[in-house]
């Protein structure tokens, strides 16, 4: 899509939802510095640099200063820091850390213009009663990415070809097989997709509880029908899995693999390499299991704020953040990242044929993680997204691929393992 036609849509996305940036009518006479600590990947982190420059630009007395060192090293933590993963897991345990997102805006007197946090939505941002801790600048859920060149090498037209069932996936992906094609399916995230996923969307639960707490127990019937479907499309070739999720993307990307399960946020990183033409579908689901599809699960990077700073700090960190929420810059965010919307305005974009297809992941995405009104089995469980619990599948399901384990003896070890924290 050319830049003029999306300064357009970003006119219409203004003229419909249309958010305000509170601004001083008396500018400070220092300027006041907010550094934000970040680890993006080198995409992500060019689409947060050209945000953080065009605030800068409009900003005469707060300036957000990138940073990239050890948060655990400094005296003083940064004021704003985007976590995920062990890093997270970290920063929040123990004594907090961090100044609740929601209490700073309020005590800031600056309104938070984002959507309600849903149940399926990664829960450690978010407090008991719904309100947000952080703001999930990182959303995405896996989606199927389909090379349409590879379809039509092996005889198949793209527009026709369903992939809406795994037993219609295992179709096409024997056809891609008898065509030739060395690696017909891979999946960068084994456990994300296989167990935490696709229990949602089919609305199976992850999670248990025992003693009062609710821990992993993903070793059901469901899960291990289909990590063993997987494991027989392993051994006929089939499906290939990584050892790294950077391996399967950079597979896929070069077109060494046909299809691909992978987060929604890396259509970005696919189209990027401008040489294939990529679609984009909903997950497969089994068409014989009752109530499938459901939903799926959200996940990824959070923005912090930390604790202990003044009250002039944090109204200038809800400047900042409240200039991030603009429809334009929504808009810009998730065109440059792949990520998913937080505020009508991102929903808007999705929805909209003027942004063509520079959006289509983030509708596909949308479409899936609200198919259905989230259940208790199919809600974001913290017990399960941690990124502990992830190693440790991950692990297991490993000695399935190299046909050393049987579904249930993966699966059974990992529940074990999770629970008690080995």
């Amino acid at each position: 899509m050319n830049r003029k036609r999306f300064k357009g849509f970003v006119g219409v996305v203004v003229a419909c939802a249309a958010v305000g940036l509170p601004v001083s009518s008396t500018p400070a006479a220092a300027s006041q510095q907010v550094e934000l600590f970040h680890r993006l990947p080198e995409s992500r982190a060019a689409a947060l640099n050209e945000l953080v420059e065009r605030f800068n630009a409009q900003s005469k007395d707060v300036r957000v200063v990138l940073n990239d060192a050890d948060w655990r090293t400094r005296t003083a933590a940064p004021h704003l820091l985007i976590l995920e993963g062990d890093d997270e897991d970290e920063f929040v345990a123990g004594k907090p850390r961090f100044k609740p997102l929601h209490a700073l805006m309020r005590e800031s007197g600056v309104p938070l213009q984002t959507v309600r946090p849903p149940a399926m939505m990664t829960r450690t941002p978010v407090d008991a009663k719904g309100r947000l801790l952080a703001l999930p600048i990182g959303l995405s859920t896996p989606v199927l990415f389909v090379n349409r060149d590879a379809l039509r090498r092996a005889g198949m037209n793209p527009d026709t070809t369903q992939v809406n069932t795994w037993f219609e996936l295992q179709e096409t992906l024997g056809r891609l097989a008898d065509a030739g094609h060395t690696c017909p399916y891979t999946v960068s995230e084994p456990g994300r997709v296989m167990v935490e996923n696709l229990s949602a969307w089919h609305n199976e639960p992850v999670a248990a509880v025992r003693d009062k707490r609710t821990v992993p127990s993903f070793n059901g019937m469901f899960q291990v029908k289909h990590v063993a479907m997987m494991a027989s499309w392993t051994r006929a070739r089939y499906l290939h899995v990584f050892n790294e999720q950077a391996e399967s993307e950079q597979r896929f990307a070069r077109g060494d693999c046909a299809v691909i399960a992978a987060p929604s946020a890396s259509w970005v990183d696919f189209r990027r390499s401008g040489t294939l033409d990529i679609g984009v579908s909903r997950l497969p689901y089994y068409e014989d299991f009752p109530g499938a599809p459901q939903n799926t699960v959200a996940d990824g990077p959070a923005l912090w704020a930390a604790a202990g700073k003044k009250p002039a700090e944090y109204k200038a960190i809800a400047r900042f953040i409240s200039f991030w929420l603009q429809p334009e810059n929504q808009v810009a965010w998730q065109r440059e990242t792949g990520y998913l919307p937080l505020n009508r305005a991102g929903l808007l974009a999705s929805r909209s044929e003027l942004l063509g297809d520079d959006l289509e992941n983030v509708r596909v995405a949308v479409e899936q993680l609200t198919h259905k009104p989230a259940t208790p089995q199919s809600s974001a469980q913290p017990a399960v997204e941690r990124q502990k619990v992830r190693r440790i599948l991950d692990e297991e399901l490993a000695g399935v691929w190299a046909d050393e384990k049987a579904a249930k003896e993966a699966l059974d070890n990992a529940v074990t393992r999770a629970q008690g924290g080995n």
